[in-house]
């Protein structure tokens, strides 16, 4: 019988295994602290024959190398991977005898990397499982823009050829076994669960379930941001990664703290964000080691640049330097563990900053207070409260000049990633508030939305609304349907500086597109022109996909629904012509449309969720 180990890494999302029968057994992917492997095979019983590895990883350093310096196993690394170290090359077809019937078989799967491959495991000749590495992962496949941009076009459709040949050759009760996709930005979706089979991926994966093309274009619209230490990883990994020392560093007392803190050098504070928002050494950076410690303090961290940790206990302090290791902060400068009481000189005070809710945002005068969004695009892109400043966490040590002067409420979706910010703010001087709150929260507690949904903005243009519902899409596109009682703008004319139709002058807007693209276009067109509008998330789709009111007919080309400047008054002749050659209705004047329909002036509060 054959068993499988997983070796977790849940700081970077990440997953080695190890496997193997009643003797030995093969590391495949294993994370760079090492001993954690090593104790996995003596729990079994087992000797490391082989230490594979699915790429040149570019999100962690790789243990491979010492595992098999260390164990003498054989090193088997895909032929096509360019590194500085004697390996086993791996190529399609390629197989190991790991036990008596018990054999690795490798499969190409191009795509997250030009070299990837998989690895089968077969045992008396069947496949059990076959471990993807940043292939076919639960529910998605492995970005394929961390390599080289002029080649992402090509791996992304390399990817989906590799998860159909997966698919394809192996049987549906094999176990997919992913090294990414449990928090992994390596990943281009979200895991949507623990564990997955071959045929579970059939019915389940976005890869197996639409054509090539659909699949790459919606793919490449849909990657992430990409921390800035990846681009070390594959370097780093190439090359032959050293081995690990994770012996203590060397202690710092208060006097060597200001020290460094003096010479520019990062101290970080490891405490959760209560302890430290209550009381912290000034300048010092707060990354909490129960947070994801590793992704994001090497995103934000200057490559190379001298850390010093702080932690409340010896434990603390060494959990978090073996998390380091794995992203290659392998030695800090220093360290020390306790309280803020032993990390200040003498006559120093430690420094506070408080921590909010969004309901405690929402009681706040807006002219006075600076919102702080430090989401990634794509949160954002889901909703945000109105009037707020964006920088993505990982862009804002570069950016804070960029913040208004007044005391900042930052924000993210949870909580960790505001506390972060709010100790990049706090050490720069800055009155800052961390709001420790879920997104979600800030729609309950009644802040203004520049995003809504269907159903929102159903309520708030309807007859007891005070907002109207803006359609910004094509003439062919509102006269085959649209929402009931909405006005007319389509966003060329906007574009091009028409005025927006009466109906819709001194009234908060909903903007609505077809699928929520253009409908942000407008909204950020007309802000700027100092309307009130948010947008409805998924556009007419979700809109009709949630039952809500539609009617057809009636279009109004777009010359006809809004005055373009032209010196002639309201309405351009250009508009006049564009309506008696359409073959639609032109009324003379729209808002005759809409006058049933009771509006009152936006509040000066900011009115209804914008």
């Amino acid at each position: 019988m054959y068993f499988v180990d997983r070796i977790e890494v849940p700081g970077l999302g990440n997953r080695g295994y190890l496997a193997g029968g009643p003797h030995r057994a093969v590391a495949v992917d294993p994370p760079r602290d090492i001993d954690r492997v090593i104790e996995a095979a003596a729990r079994r019983g087992v000797r490391v024959t082989h230490v594979v590895e699915t790429h040149v990883h570019n999100d962690y350093v790789t243990g491979g190398l010492e595992l098999a310096r260390i164990t003498g196993a054989a090193y088997l690394v895909p032929a096509g991977a360019r590194v500085a170290y004697d390996r086993v090359p791996v190529t399609d077809g390629d197989g190991v005898e790991i036990e008596e019937g018990l054999v690795l078989r490798a499969l190409a799967t191009p795509g997250h990397t030009p070299h990837h491959t998989a690895y089968v495991l077969e045992e008396a000749g069947s496949a059990v499982a076959v471990f993807t590495g940043g292939s076919l992962l639960i529910g998605t496949v492995g970005r394929p823009d961390l390599v080289e941009p002029r080649l992402t076009g090509e791996l992304a459709r390399a990817q989906y050829d590799s998860a159909h040949r997966l698919a394809a050759e192996l049987p549906d009760e094999t176990a997919v076994l992913p090294t990414h996709g449990f928090g992994s930005f390596c990943s281009a979706g979200t895991a949507t669960g623990d564990a997955t089979t071959i045929g579970r991926e059939r019915v389940t994966n976005e890869a197996l379930l639409k054509d090539a093309d659909t699949f790459v274009a919606e793919l490449l619209a849909g990657l992430d941001d990409v921390p800035a230490y990846y681009a070390h990883m594959g370097p780093l990994n190439s090359a032959g990664p050293a081995p690990v020392d994770l012996t203590p560093p060397a202690p710092a007392d208060a006097e060597e703290i200001a020290a460094r803190l003096a010479a520019g050098e990062w101290v970080v504070d490891l405490r959760n964000r209560v302890a430290f928002a209550e009381g912290h050494v000034a300048g010092t950076l707060n990354f909490e080691a129960e947070g994801q410690l590793a992704t994001y303090l090497a995103w934000l961290l200057p490559w190379g640049k001298p850390v010093t940790l702080l932690a409340e206990s010896a434990s603390q302090l060494a959990d978090a330097q073996r998390e380091l290791t794995r992203v290659g902060i392998d030695r800090p400068a220093a360290a020390s563990t306790g309280t803020p009481a032993g990390w200040l000189r003498p006559g120093e005070r430690p420094r506070t900053f408080p921590r909010a809710t969004f309901a405690d945002l929402a009681g706040q005068e807006r002219n006075e207070v600076v919102i702080l969004d430090v989401r990634r695009d794509s949160e954002r892109a889901g909703g945000h409260i109105a009037g707020s400043l964006h920088i993505p966490l990982h862009q804002l040590r570069d950016r804070l000049t960029e913040i208004p002067d007044g005391t900042v409420w930052v924000h993210c979706a949870g909580g960790m990633r505001a506390g972060i910010a709010a100790s990049l703010l706090d050490a720069a001087g800055r009155v800052v508030v961390a709001v420790d709150d879920g997104f979600a929260a800030a729609r309950e507690a009644g802040l203004p939305m520049a995003r809504v949904t269907p159903a929102e903005a159903h309520e708030l243009t309807g007859a007891d609304g005070t907002a109207v519902l803006l359609d910004v899409r094509e003439a062919e596109e509102w006269a085959a349907g649209h929402a009931a009682g909405a006005v007319h703008a389509p966003l060329s004319s906007l574009t091009a500086g028409a005025s927006l139709p009466g109906a819709a002058q001194g009234h908060p807007l909903i903007a609505i597109c077809r699928s929520g693209k253009r409908s942000r276009q407008a909204a950020a067109l007309l802000t700027a022109r100092g309307a009130e509008v948010s947008d409805v998330l998924g556009g007419m789709g979700a809109w009709v996909g949630a039952g809500l009111p539609t009617e057809t007919g009636g279009g109004l080309p777009p010359e006809a629904n809004l005055s373009v400047p032209n010196g002639s008054g309201t309405q351009s002749e250009a508009g006049l012509s564009a309506a008696a050659g359409s073959g639609l209705p032109a009324p003379a004047d729209l808002s005759a449309a809409t006058a049933s329909r009771p509006h009152t002036a936006a509040s000066s509060d900011g009115g209804p969720v914008a």
